[in-house]
């Protein structure tokens, strides 16, 4: 029988999907070292997703001071609202 954590990760790419996810559920201010912790993958590997990400215009960066924070924009947070609908369907 195929668990829905399996059925899940058959349609998106675990890690860039919780990321998302992960950045509509929390409002408070969201550093690249959180959301790596978070998801459970290392800190460089969510960089290289948010990058990608923020070339799709999913994310926006915003630096303060030393610190890059990272918030969702109007179509990350589009995507991120349809991925958990998914997820809860399945």
């Amino acid at each position: 029988m195929v668990r829905k954590k399996d059925i899940f990760e058959v349609f998106f790419r675990k890690k860039p999907a919780m990321i998302l996810v992960a950045l509509r559920n929390d409002t408070r201010n969201r550093y690249g070292s959180i959301l790596a912790k978070e998801v459970d993958c290392t800190y460089s590997h969510a960089v290289k997703i948010l990058q990608e990400m923020e070339k799709a215009k999913l994310v926006d960066f915003e630096k303060q001071g030393r610190i890059k924070l990272i918030k969702l924009t109007d179509s990350g947070n589009k995507v991120a609202e349809s991925i958990e609908k998914i997820k809860n369907l399945l």
